[in-house]
Order: structure tokens, then sequence, then C-alpha cells
């Protein structure tokens, strides 16, 4: 009977209640979305397991995140409370909030700061140009025949991105073959190449007082219409841009023509003493002022409008017959606002000339600078 008793005594000792759980941990927290790609980075980045040692849970979101409305969600410690409740919508948008886990025998409680934060995440992206796509243009008012260049849109059509003024030589020279303008397609490093020269306007150039045109070659617009009133607005460089450009890089050959002509007093001097530099240089640009006007730069402030927030050149373009490389870095003068960036509310132009002051008709007739195989190496929001 005292055997059969303690059997009893020992079988209800099996079935007692274990204690409570002393452990208050968050052992995962996740976000779910319907579509976590437009939030995140990465869809992996909707759920991060949490470690022991861990107090602070970060989620990184895109930059334009609404995080003022989230409900994220916790894995916790068996029989655990948490507060704010597992689920509920909260305001991340003024920093972290703390959530408290507490113990199943509520003798313990554990504090975490969870923040939502909108990152902006860059990465390379490099827009290359190998000017391939080079077209006879022949115009239906004068029948001049010179070079355009086109580049293909992601839809297939033909654009024109960089401009040249080829068009404002023709006023000059309209009967000239494709070749001799200033700006024409020749082989080069890889495939077709620009070749830019420095060319005499004839007695046409010599009446109106632009007696030479440098072979220019520009990411913009060539408006033709300001060719005999205000030359230097007959270039509008840049076009909306919505990177940041870092650096330019590309491939090049120049050769200083032999004899300088200055301009003074509206007159050709010829200065033996002096020797004709090619020029190749970057400016981007925000494209409105503080009223939302629109800013263009011209031939006359390309390099010196206030509007200007990074500036990149070589320094000096060195003769060589070779193939050579060149690199030219921007230098930032002032942040760059990314929502702007996406509004397409900043331009970049590169440009590059036979004759570093040919928009002055100053320059060596024959200056020839070729350039082929540019990359704009750019960052641009992921």
């Amino acid at each position: 009977m005292t055997t059969m008793a303690l059997s009893l005594v020992s079988l209800t000792s099996c079935f007692k209640d274990e204690a409570p759980n002393a452990e208050c941990d968050i052992t995962k927290a996740w976000i779910h979305v319907d579509n976590p790609e437009d939030m995140f980075f990465q869809t992996t980045d909707t759920a991060i397991n949490v470690r022991y040692d861990m107090n602070e849970i970060l989620f990184r979101v895109r930059r334009k995140t609404d995080v003022s409305s989230l409900a994220p969600w916790f894995e916790i410690t068996p029989g655990a409370k948490i507060s704010p409740a597992n689920g509920s919508v909260q305001d991340f948008s003024n920093g972290p909030v703390t959530y408290t886990v507490t113990s199943e025998d509520g003798n313990w409680s554990r504090r975490y700061a969870v923040t939502v934060s909108p990152t902006t995440m860059i990465v390379p992206d490099t827009i290359s140009f190998a000017f391939e796509n080079a077209k006879v243009y022949t115009d239906s008012k004068t029948k001049a025949t010179y070079y355009k260049w086109y580049e293909t849109d992601e839809n297939g059509n033909d654009i024109e991105y960089w401009a040249n003024a080829n068009a404002g030589f023709a006023m000059s020279k309209s009967s000239a073959a494709p070749e001799e303008y200033p700006s024409v397609a020749v082989d080069g490093y890889e495939g077709k190449s620009v070749k830019l020269t420095t060319s005499s306007t004839g007695a046409w150039g010599e009446m109106v007082r632009r007696p030479l045109a440098a072979g220019n070659f520009y990411i913009g617009e060539f408006d033709v219409s300001y060719a005999l009133t205000n030359t230097l607005h007959c270039s509008r460089m840049g076009l909306p841009f919505t990177k940041k450009p870092v650096k330019v890089t590309g491939m090049y050959k120049y050769k200083a023509g032999d004899v300088y002509w200055d301009y003074v007093n509206y007159k050709k001097v010829e200065r033996p003493d002096v020797k004709d530099e090619a020029v190749i240089y970057a400016s981007f640009y925000r494209n409105h002022d503080d009223g939302g006007n629109p800013v263009m730069l011209y031939g006359d402030d390309s390099k010196t409008n206030p509007n200007i927030v990074a500036f990149a050149s070589v320094e000096k373009v060195a003769e060589t017959d070779v193939w050579t490389p060149f690199e030219m870095t921007f230098t930032y003068f002032t942040d760059i606002d990314l929502d702007e960036l996406e509004r397409r509310g900043y331009s970049l132009t590169v440009v590059f000339s036979s004759s570093a002051a040919g928009d002055y008709y100053k320059g060596a007739p024959g200056s020839t600078l070729m350039i082929d195989n540019v990359r704009i190496i750019c960052e641009s929001e992921e």
C-alpha cells in the first residue's frame, strides 16, 4: 500500500507545470508590404535575424519611402509579450520606436530601438559614346550637306545628343563637301570617331567679321538663327541629366595648326609667337533659377555661369599623333539635390574644341582634335 502511494506521488510530479519562461528576446523582425522592391533595395531586406546581443534593429529602405505608417512584426521568446503590440502601425518618421519585451514570468523585460531609415543607395553607372551613328544631313533651304551625330533612345529613335557648328559654317561655304566642314566623321580608335578642325571661313567670314570657325562638339543644341547677331548664343550647351557625373574619359589625338590667328579690333592678325591649344571640359549645372526660370549655358558662360555646380577639364590637351587616353574628374562646388536630379533639374554638357579661343574667332587653321570612345562615369540612385 505504501509502495503504491509513493508511485502515485512520483507520477503526479511528472505532470507538474513548468516554471514560466524568464527570457524576453526578439529573435526576428520583419516588415510585410505588397511590393517589397518599391520599398527595399533587396527583397531579403524585409526581414532581420536579431542576435542575442542586439538592442537596436535597423531597416534600411529607399530614400523616398513613407515611414510614417508601418507595421513591423516580431518573433519573440515563447510566452513573452511585446509593447507596442506586434503588427501595430507605428510612425518611424521621427526616429526609432522603442519596443519592450516582457518575459512570461513578468520578472524580466528588455527594450529594443527599432529604426526604419530612408537611405540613399548610390551605385556606379557609365554612359558610353562610340560616335558610330553619324549621318550626312542635307539642309532643305541651303542644300548644304554636313555631318550630324545621333544616339539611339530606348525606343530605337534617333536623337541629336551631340551638337556642332557645321550649320553655321555652311553660311560661309554652303557648297563645301561634308568632309570639308569643321566637324566630320572619320575612322577612329575603334570604328568611327569625330574629327574637329579649325577652318577659315573665307571671304564671307572676313566680311561679317567671323574669319575662323573652330571644330567643336558638345552635348546640347546649335541654334543657327543667332549666327550673325550673337554667335556665342548659337551654342546652347547642356541637356537634362539624371545621374551624378563623376568623371569623363576617352581617347584623343591633337595637332595644332601652323599659324595662329588673333582677332584684334575686328581684324585678323597672324601671331607666329602663339601656339594654338585644344580644349576638353564639362559643366554640370542647375538648369533653372530660384524662381523656376530656365537656365541655359552658352559659349560665353559655359565655364563661369553661377548655376554650375560641378566642373571638370583636361588641364592641357597635349599634342599627340597616336590615340591617347584622357580623363577629367568633376570638382563639386555644392551638394546636389537628389529630388531635383530625379526631376531633371540639372543639365550636363561635355565640350570638345580644336581651338580653345575659337568661339572668339581665334586659333590656328588646321588645328585638329580627334575624339573617340567617350565615357561619362556617374553615380546614380538605386
